[in-house]
């Protein structure tokens, strides 16, 4: 479903973000990227969504190539794609619901149906109760949990979560992961960033990087041949 070739990330002629990135996953993997702040964790996720593009070697989703992708191309990738950032930027001008719609509205579905899938994501995790709140209104844990339902409102093949319970207490960590063991759990792909080294236990696979190097390829990576 993924795969990295030889992948180098560089940002300056003396600075690579990631260095030979060699890296298969499969549908239906849940997998945890392991390492400290500055690893290269985000940028990998990043290469997934197209947001970055590699330097050198080949990212390959669901058989395209990123690094060859139009920008017209980008709308058809990232709709099978759930993007969890460590900055939820939820809309503080409209509700929980509202935001939740949002990707579909954007997509064009109707307003009914736009509404009818939201408040199934929102029941999801946990947050039916919230739709009406302003995102303000939440804690730290609530409006991650919302940033979920948004990114999975679409009903995404692979979900993307970059450090996802960064400076959440311990309870609210866990529930925005029991949150996206469920969609793994039903099938969804799920690559979640974390130095958080509790919420490893839970993973089918870890991926350990330090400063953009896989550190433990050979149990962490099926190499690409």
């Amino acid at each position: 479903m993924i795969e990295f070739h030889q992948v180098t990330k560089r940002y300056s002629a003396h600075s690579a973000a990631l260095t030979d990135i060699n890296l298969s996953v499969s549908r239906g993997e849940l997998i945890f990227l392991a390492g400290p702040s500055g690893a290269g964790k985000s940028t990998l996720l990043k290469m997934i969504a197209a947001i970055e593009r590699p330097s050198s070697g080949t990212v390959t989703v669901n058989g395209q190539d990123i690094g060859r992708l139009k920008t017209s191309g980008l709308p058809y990738l990232r709709r099978n794609l759930g993007l969890i950032l460590q900055q939820q930027r939820l809309l503080v001008d409209r509700d929980i619901l509202a935001n939740v719609m949002l990707p579909l509205v954007v997509s064009g579905a109707t307003r009914a149906d736009a509404e009818k899938r939201a408040r199934a994501a929102l029941d999801k995790v946990g947050l039916l109760d919230k739709a009406k709140s302003e995102p303000l209104s939440l804690s730290g844990g609530e409006q991650q949990r919302a940033a979920i339902a948004r990114a999975i409102v679409n009903r995404p093949q692979i979900i993307l979560a970059d450090e996802p319970t960064a400076n959440l207490d311990r309870g609210n960590a866990n529930k925005v992961l029991d949150a996206l063991r469920a969609f793994h759990g039903v099938g969804v792909t799920c690559l979640i960033s974390t130095h958080d080294e509790p919420t490893l236990g839970s993973a089918s696979r870890v991926i350990h990087l330090d400063q953009g190097r896989l550190t433990d390829p050979a149990q962490a990576a099926r190499e690409v041949a």
